[in-house]
């Protein structure tokens, strides 16, 4: 096969959950991509680094990213490696999380940046570096990309979905009974749904 349909997973899934999308696309091979590394510029670097010999062995590349997977894509540099992209639920404004859970902590900025790195109740430690990489490094994503989001995603703002969406000239589709997490049977259908629409001459 010259086609290549590579899956960048969220945060707990596995390259595993690439098997879903191969009866979307039964001219290419699918695969999946386990990272090993949790901040935008390791694994950033690792999905380069994949991309990069994934392109000596196809002629073209497809990504899928989910939520998390998404915002590490957008920081690895491959939008001019790849030819056509789906986000599902991406994570588009990681300042704005960062910040939102900094503030249910009750951590200031002050204190992130004197003490470098601090727990979290929610087992998730907050980082300045991490923090301060994003305010650096601004998404550059020129890839022709279809988004798909659930108008009641409680991690991700639909208006940040949206304004990323116009700002990048990519497709959005709102599922208004989805949420952050695609997962259930009505839900994996409409995602479906929406790839073979993206399909269609």
């Amino acid at each position: 096969m010259k086609d290549l349909v590579l899956y960048i997973h969220g945060k707990g899934g596995s390259a595993a959950e690439s098997a879903h999308y191969r009866p979307l696309f039964p001219g290419c091979a699918v695969a999946g991509l386990d990272y090993r590394t949790f901040t935008p510029w390791e694994t950033g670097a690792e999905i380069r680094d994949a991309v990069q010999r994934l392109k000596e062995r196809y002629e073209s590349i497809t990504l899928i990213a989910n939520s998390i997977g998404a915002f590490f894509s957008m920081h690895a540099g491959i939008d001019t490696m790849i030819r056509r992209a789906y986000f599902i639920s991406p994570v588009v404004d990681m300042e704005r999380l960062i910040l939102a859970r900094m503030a249910r902590e009750g951590v200031t900025e002050a204190e992130l940046q004197a003490k470098g790195v601090i727990p979290s109740a929610s087992g998730e430690a907050l980082s300045w570096a991490y923090l301060s990489y994003v305010r650096a490094n601004p998404v550059r994503w020129q890839t022709p990309t279809e988004i798909l989001c659930g108008r009641q995603d409680d991690l991700i703002p639909f208006e940040a979905v949206a304004s990323f969406a116009e700002a990048h000239g990519a497709k959005l589709t709102v599922m208004e009974t989805g949420g952050h997490w695609f997962h259930t049977a009505e839900q994996m259908r409409f995602l479906d749904g929406w790839i073979r629409d993206s399909l269609c001459p």
